[in-house]
């Protein structure tokens, strides 16, 4: 792409204009709304072009050096360059980077490490996990025979104690630590004494922190896990997808459970993008903006504390962070409503011990990797907690909580102005502008 909006897109505007019009109308959400979700994130514009390369071209089952279909030399070279850097970045002895999600890279771990009704130990669903941890819904909980640990009331942080009791218990094959919405580092050493002790596999799911080991600001767990799995969206700022880190003796286990156990060909234009993110990760900026994604959250959550919305375990050692809104009488459901109506994007969340439904949750969830991304820093974290603050509060129903949602949504337009996360360039022999003929083809 000679620009971000260039003759690539001026191309899709000519020969369809209703999607250019889709496309023109997210990047104009992404760039006038606060993107406050937690597994969200923006891709440098290098990203999403490998990602629209002409590698979505071509098949490549298999591994580099050992494909199923001629002609894959260029792609090759993608995927050993994405490889490399993922072990140096990482201080893996493995990686795969072919998993299409995280999910996947979880099931591909599953089917590495365990046998269909395996006893398998992960955090509970309600109290920070992910679905692929054991949920009934899902294949983890269909297959598998999963046993769940909880935080404790009190500090609502993992309880080390009922983990190691439960593992003796239990004997599970495989550990899982790692989840969606635990806003503390985690104790990768204790997970590793007791996993050795019961004799299971240790699996991490760092789908939502990698970016941050990346970036040096919070502990690797790569020391301490037989088999890493994580996404490499999020804070590492790649391409939707999933990746493998993992011990040299389970190398070969893992890349078989991924090819040909649950996937077929790999997207090699995803796994080119993911090389370009891994390179990006592995240089000073990232370190810093790693680093000022956690000061952000703590500065956002600190603010939200002080608006009323008490914060999950108190505080937060990451990128998020998950409110309790029940001093303010109001669910997350319909905190995530008014939000959205003020041009806030979270999501509601469910809090430990939750006597509501997950539809319904007592908490929303936090998380400063986009607004990082955009150039934000603490002031505006303080900013945002006292919009989100008034958003909450905000009654639709009445005149004035119309009207503070109204003012709210202007602020946002106001601060986002300043932290576009995009440029919006033109196409060279269209100095009117592609996004008026996009979106208006006749």
């Amino acid at each position: 792409m000679d620009t971000f909006w260039g003759p690539d897109f001026h191309a899709l505007a000519c020969a369809d204009p209703e999607i250019a019009d889709v496309v023109l109308a997210e990047l104009e959400r992404q760039r006038g709304h606060l993107q406050l979700i937690a597994s969200e994130n923006f891709t440098s514009t290098a990203v999403l072009a490998a990602l629209g390369s002409t590698l979505a071209n071509k098949y490549a089952e298999g591994y580099p050096g050992r494909r199923y279909y001629g002609g894959c030399a260029e792609v090759d070279r993608a995927e050993l360059l994405a490889v490399e850097r993922a072990r140096d970045l990482f201080g893996a002895d493995h990686a795969n980077v072919q998993p299409h999600s995280g999910t996947a890279a979880n099931l591909a771990a599953y089917a590495a490490l365990a046998e269909p009704g395996d006893v398998v130990l992960a955090m509970e669903l309600p109290h920070g996990g992910h679905l692929t941890h054991g949920s009934r819904g899902n294949f983890s909980g269909k297959w598998f025979h999963p046993v769940g640990y909880r935080v404790t009331p009190n500090t609502e942080e993992i309880d080390y104690d009922e983990v190691r009791d439960l593992a003796l218990a239990h004997r599970p094959k495989m550990i899982i630590c790692g989840s969606t919405s635990y806003p503390r580092t985690i104790d990768f050493a204790t997970f590793r004494d007791i996993a050795d002790e019961v004799g299971a596999y240790l699996l991490v799911d760092a789908a939502h922190f990698i970016g941050l080991v990346a970036g040096r600001a919070v502990p690797s767990p790569v020391p301490y896990a037989d088999v890493v799995t994580c996404t490499t969206h999020k804070v590492l700022r790649g391409p939707r997808g999933g990746m493998i880190l993992c011990r040299a003796e389970l190398a070969e286990r893992i890349d078989r459970a991924v090819f040909p156990f649950s996937q077929g060909s790999p997207m090699m234009h995803t796994v080119a993008a993911k090389a370009v993110a891994l390179n990006e990760a592995a240089t000073p900026a990232f370190r810093a903006y790693a680093r000022q994604v956690v000061g952000n959250a703590r500065a956002l959550t600190a603010g939200l504390a002080a608006e009323g919305l008490r914060p999950v375990t108190g505080g937060t050692d990451t990128h998020l962070a998950v409110l309790d809104l029940r001093a303010l009488e109001l669910c997350g459901r319909e905190a995530e409503a008014r939000c959205a109506q003020a041009r806030i994007a979270l999501n509601k969340h469910a809090i430990p011990y939750d006597t509501e439904k997950p539809a319904v949750a007592s908490g929303v969830r936090v998380g400063t990797s986009s607004v990082t991304a955009q150039g934000m820093r603490e002031p505006e974290m303080r900013q945002i907690a006292r919009m989100i603050g008034t958003a909450v509060r905000g009654d639709p129903g009445s005149a004035a909580g119309a009207r503070a949602l109204r003012d709210v949504g202007e602020e946002v337009t106001a601060l986002t102005g300043g932290f576009p996360p995009y440029p919006l360039r033109l196409h060279p022999d269209d100095p009117a502008g592609v996004t008026r003929s996009a979106r208006s083809p006749h």
